[in-house]
């Protein structure tokens, strides 16, 4: 829902019934991830998509039937229903969508999730979405506080203990429980829609390719900050994009926002200084966080050095293999803007575990191997 909120929240400012649909799982090859939101006011005007086009006029249909009769509803969509093609899905893909009613005068507290989404704090719901009379029945799950309940509390203690666990790792998806919260039973559904805060995106060195870097991790959903030494580059002026602009040496920035837990696995450290002053004990640092991406600009040349003086800090082999350097992918890239692309597909290739190889030189599944269920950073 985090990409249609700024078209909803007037809807709901203004007390307009509307109803939101959700992804809620994907089989094979669906062209939009859990967390994929659509949605359709009372009057008929629509934002979003959850299928980037297929499916999205049925869904309009099933939409505007939720708003006549305010209960939520879940339906599948996939190649293998007699109706596929008539409803345009034709990538082979199965898609379930849960559809529930939104009316501001009796779901007030809406209006506060919301707010954590807008101010960055971590929120997660947890919906149910079996069909029967607990459908679309939620709960709002902070790190310090939840709102709803399911009706048991052996049941609400699992699910909160599940969310929580999702909403650290940014990901939506369903799982499943016994009515008394029992992990192994398939009674109760329940779809986690997490909203956690942007991922990082770290960019040190105020050079032109790093222009070109912040606005790619921009366009990516990263909240990017610059770093440089030298306060007559890193200026707001010259880098508009960024979230944050920091005049500091590379290394101590990283050290204070390793001691602020500001470092996960979905953290990007683009290091562009291209100097060794700044690179050495910058990358010495940055290779032992938990940051889930770790490049380095330079030519092979420039590459060779940094491994033998990190080697000679006492790096381990292990912690070096975790350097992407000469960062990128092979494209041939030559000015800013193509090195930022090439940066932003190994960043995506790494997230993924993709082999990045071109898809016509590929067979099978274009999302991930035949069957299998991918994980989704929540958005």
């Amino acid at each position: 829902m985090r990409d249609i909120l700024q078209q909803i929240q007037p809807w709901y400012a203004g007390r307009s019934r509307f109803a939101v649909a959700t992804v809620i799982d994907t089989f094979h090859s669906a062209p939009r991830p859990p967390g994929a939101s659509m949605a359709v006011s009372s009057d008929g005007e629509v934002v979003g998509s959850v299928s980037g086009g297929c499916i999205e006029g049925s869904v309009y249909d099933l939409a505007q039937e939720v708003l006549e009769t305010t209960q939520p509803s879940v339906q599948r969509y996939g190649v293998a229903d007699d109706d596929a093609f008539a409803v345009g899905l034709t990538c082979g893909g199965t898609i379930d969508i849960l559809v529930q009613p939104v009316d501001p005068a009796s779901n007030t507290g809406l209006g506060g999730l919301f707010d954590s989404i807008y101010a960055g704090q971590p929120v997660a719901t947890a919906t149910v979405v079996t069909t029967g009379a607990s459908l679309g029945k939620e709960m709002v799950v902070r790190p310090d506080r939840v709102r709803g309940s399911f009706g048991d509390p052996q049941l609400d203690a699992a699910v909160v203990e599940d969310t929580l666990a999702m909403l650290e790792q940014g990901t939506n998806g369903i799982r499943h429980y016994g009515e008394h919260g029992e992990r192994r039973r398939d009674d109760v559904a329940v779809f986690v829609h997490a909203f956690a805060p942007p991922p990082r995106m770290f960019v040190f060195g105020a050079i032109d390719f790093a222009a070109a870097v912040v606005k790619v991790g921009k366009f990516l959903g990263y909240h990017v900050t610059l770093c440089d030494a030298r306060p007559v580059f890193a200026t707001n002026k010259r880098f508009p994009e960024a979230d944050e602009v920091v005049v500091s040496w590379p290394h101590q920035f990283l050290s204070d926002a390793v001691h602020g837990d500001l470092i996960d696995n979905r953290t990007v450290l683009c290091v562009l200084t291209h100097d060794h002053k700044f690179d050495i004990p910058l990358l010495e640092l940055a290779l032992r966080t938990r940051a889930g991406y770790i490049g380095a600009l330079g030519s092979r040349r420039t590459h060779q050095q940094r491994l033998d003086q990190l080697r000679e800090l006492g790096l381990s082999d292990a912690e070096l293999a975790r350097l992407s350097s000469p960062v990128g992918l092979n494209l041939r890239a030559h000015t800013p803007e193509e090195t930022a692309i090439s940066i932003a597909a190994e960043i995506i290739a790494k997230r993924g575990g993709a082999d990045a190889l071109p898809l016509s030189q590929t067979t099978g599944s274009i999302h991930g191997a035949t069957g299998q269920r991918r994980s989704h950073i929540a958005g």
